[in-house]
């Protein structure tokens, strides 16, 4: 059994470190090699294999020097030109084995067109694609690709542990709160992640029962959060509310 750990980078990056009892390691979305360095030394680590689940800097940006630092580590990643550092290109439902546990590969476009995601042991990584409280930009893919990513998210365990890269939930929550402000789930978890942070804790992981509960881009089915964009889409659809609230999410 697999134990995560976050190594914070930049200013609100998180990069995920997945540790077995030998000591051999795994990284997830490494956009900057020096703290994931200095982090393995400090507790003797040896790193099998780096993923990836999309190009941007902020996510690959140390893969070079960690490869440099460790030679022989896997690097697992979308099957596309973009990555030439992967040495296991991955699609849709493929699937792995590393330190004894089996990765799921889910291609969930939106954020980015190649953006993938990993599910393994009741956890997700997921990168940039669902946060709690919010999910990515649409950088390159469109609302409808994002809308039927972040479904088969749902159609995961309520019990699945969600690691995203980013600690965005304090602001995503203000935007869920205009959308849903009856929301009873919501506002509880606003004061839950008000006083973690203030204690300088994490609000991350969080999991799929939770952004069930209480994220509108989870919920564009949900009648309050149609009712919450009802003066900003044409329709009542699901993927005319979800695209109404990614609109103004990037606005707000």
């Amino acid at each position: 059994m697999l134990s995560v750990s976050s190594i914070p980078a930049f200013n609100d990056n998180y990069i995920w470190l997945l540790k077995n009892d030998d000591n051999h390691c795994v990284v997830v979305d490494p956009g900057d090699a020096k703290p994931v360095v200095e982090t393995l030394s400090n507790l003797g680590l040896t790193l099998d294999a780096i993923l990836i689940t999309h190009h941007h800097a902020d996510h690959v940006g140390g893969v070079p020097s960690l490869k440099a630092a460790f030679p022989s580590a896997a690097v697992y990643g979308p099957a596309t030109e973009r990555f030439p550092d992967v040495t296991h290109p991955l699609k849709d439902n493929d699937t792995f084995t590393l330190n004894n546990t089996t990765f799921r590969v889910l291609h969930v476009a939106g954020h980015t067109l190649d953006h993938i995601a990993y599910y393994a042991d009741g956890m997700l990584f997921c990168g940039d694609t669902l946060f709690s409280g919010g999910c990515g930009r649409l950088f390159e893919g469109s609302p409808a690709q994002m809308l039927h990513s972040l479904s088969a998210f749902s159609a995961l365990p309520d019990n699945t542990q969600v690691f995203c890269a980013h600690e965005y939930t304090e602001s995503n929550l203000k935007f869920a709160q205009a959308i849903e402000p009856n929301n009873t789930a919501l506002n509880q978890y606003v004061a839950e992640v008000a006083n973690w942070r203030s204690q300088g804790k994490s609000s991350i992981p969080s999991s799929i029962a939770r952004e069930k509960a209480i994220n509108p881009f989870l919920r564009a089915h949900h009648p309050s959060v149609k009712e919450g964009v009802k003066n900003r889409a044409k329709d009542r659809s699901d993927l005319e509310t979800f695209t109404a609230l990614r609109r103004w999410k990037d606005e707000f």
